[in-house]
Order: structure tokens, then sequence, then C-alpha cells
């Protein structure tokens, strides 16, 4: 009878903590949902996977939990919070793009000239190009300084800053909204957003890394990165001792693009797109398009291809800005 009581007691003592593990495991997992009607997803919990059971965790480094509410399978995944220059809807270096396609093509634009990426009736996103033309070469090298997103009557500006010498202790990120600076603590998950939820920008580090996300329309995932002395050596690139070039990496995930839809990248999401860097059969394919897709500024839609519409100004007095600083632990 005493062996008995005893293993009771035990099968309870073990019941008890894998009950309370069970409950601690919860506390610590996310769920995700979408929240808006076009979403697949919307109205539904997802969990978490127990690889990366949070959606913002403590460390910068780690992979995040992830909802693509654009897929019709309700599904979450890792993934890390920063640009892939492999992935698709990515521009990066001297703008090499890959395409919705997977297609990896090159479009070189001007230095000191804006270009549409992405036109659509709801969305303009604009890529204003740095760059030099060494003596001797035909063309500029460029890079993307700076992105303008228009949306209703909105716009929102996030650019690199020029240093003269890289240090990745200094932020050089500069953000905006409808024409006003935004400040937003140099701390990893530190958010700034309209209370309505309309647009959000939240910091993936401490420094030079954010995410963007036009709620319902886009993500941009956003870092700023240098061209080091060492890719001016294999490039050739010929960068100055006073000028790094710092520079944007980008990454977009569509969340409602229309069908009809224009830009150096947009037109990739065309439904019947036939992308021309598939059938040159060189290893780094060069595309056109400057004349169709150059604005007059970062905040124009008046490229010949575009074909952003504004929408209503919903601007009103009761609109609220909210800061939000991190609650795990910082960074």
């Amino acid at each position: 009878m005493g062996v008995s009581r005893r293993n009771c007691l035990i099968f309870f003592v073990l019941l008890s903590f894998a009950m309370s593990m069970e409950t601690i495991s919860g506390a610590v997992t996310d769920n995700l949902s979408c929240n808006f009607l076009s979403s697949p997803c919307f109205g539904k919990k997802i969990k978490c996977p127990t690889q990366c059971p949070l959606k913002s965790p403590s460390d910068p480094n780690a992979k995040v939990c992830s909802l693509d509410c654009a897929s019709p399978v309700c599904k979450t995944q890792c993934k890390y919070r920063k640009p892939n220059c492999n992935g698709r809807g990515s521009a990066c270096l001297d703008p090499r793009f890959v395409g919705a396609d997977g297609i990896v093509f090159y479009f070189h634009g001007r230095s000191n000239q804006h270009f549409a990426l992405v036109s659509g009736q709801n969305l303009q996103i604009n890529a204003r190009f740095i760059g030099l033309r060494p003596k001797g070469r035909t063309r500029d090298y460029t890079w993307i300084q700076a992105l303008g997103v228009l949306f209703e009557s909105h716009n929102f500006i996030v650019e690199a800053t020029k240093p003269t010498k890289w240090d990745n202790e200094i932020d050089h990120l500069k953000f905006s909204y409808n024409g006003e600076e935004l400040h937003v603590p140099q701390v990893y998950l530190s958010k700034w957003e309209f209370q309505e939820k309309k647009i959000s920008v939240e910091r993936t580090s401490n420094t030079n890394s954010a995410v963007v996300n036009v709620h319902g329309i886009v993500e941009i995932y956003v870092n700023v990165v240098p061209v080091t002395k060492e890719d001016s050596r294999i490039h050739n690139y010929q960068i100055p001792d006073n000028d790094c070039f710092a520079h944007l990496e980008v990454q977009f995930k569509f969340y409602d693009l229309p069908s009809k839809v224009e830009g150096v990248l947009g037109r990739t999401y065309q439904p019947d797109f036939e992308n021309p860097a598939a059938k040159l059969g060189v290893a780094m394919p060069v595309v056109g398009g400057e004349d169709r897709y150059r604005t007059t500024s970062l905040l124009s839609a008046d490229c010949s291809a575009c074909l952003f519409v504004p929408g209503e100004n919903s601007r009103n007095n009761n609109n609220v800005i909210v800061l939000v600083l991190p609650t795990v632990g910082m960074v």
C-alpha cells in the first residue's frame, strides 16, 4: 500500500510538472493573426512554431515568428526581420533586383534621379538613386539611397543619411511622414505608429535596420549599409575617401497589390509578365525602362507608366501618434 501511495504521489508530481511546463510554454508562444479583410487568414489565430515562438524576441539576431497574410495557407514560419537580398521582392547592391518570379535583374538608373519601383492604383513606391561615374565609364554606378511611399493621401520617406566614415553603431536611418520628421528611439523593437494603425515603423536592431508596415498593403524591410573599400576594389567603383555611399537594402512583401501594376519591380507582379532578363542569357542581365519609370521627385507619381491615384485626405484632428518602447529585454 505504501509503495502504491508513493507511486501515485510521484505520478501526481510529474503530472503537475508537465502541466506547469505546458503553461510556461504556452505563455511564451505567440499567436499571430491578420487584421485586414482581404487576407485569407483574417480572424484566425495561428500559433507560432517552437523553433521561433515569438514575433518580437529579445535577441535581434534571432529568427522571428511570421505569418504571410497574403498566402492561402495560414501557417506561421520562422524568418529574419532583415532584407533577404536573394529573396523575391528585394533590391540591393548596385541595384540588383529579384522579381516576383524569382528572376534576378539589374536596373542602373541614373545618379541623383528618381524612379518608380512600384506603381499601382493604391500604392506608389519611388527610389532615389545615388552614385558616381569614374573616368572612362559610360554609365553611373548607382545605389538606392531613399524610398518614397505614397498611399491614400499620405506619404512616407525612409532614407540613408550620408556619413563620411561608416560606423555601424551610429544610426543612419531617417524617417518622415507627411513632411514631418519622425524620431524613433535607437532601441531594438522601439516602434512609431498611428493609433489607427495605417502605418508603423519598428526598429529591428538598435541602429540601421527597420521594418515599415503600411497595414494591409505592403511591408518593407530596410537595412542601411556602406559601400566598403573591398567592394570598391572588386568592382572598381573608385569610391572617394570622404563618402562611403551609405544606401538601402530593401525587401518588399505586398498584401494588396492590384494585377495592373507597373514599376521597375512592380511589373514583375503582373499575372502575365514575361521577364526580359530570362531571355538575355547573361550572368548579370540589365533591363531598361528609365524613360518609363523616371519621376520628377521622390514623392511624385508622374512617370509615363505610373498608375497611382491619391485617395481622399483621411487626415483629421483625431489621428493620434503612438510611440511604443520595447517591453522585452533591450539589446
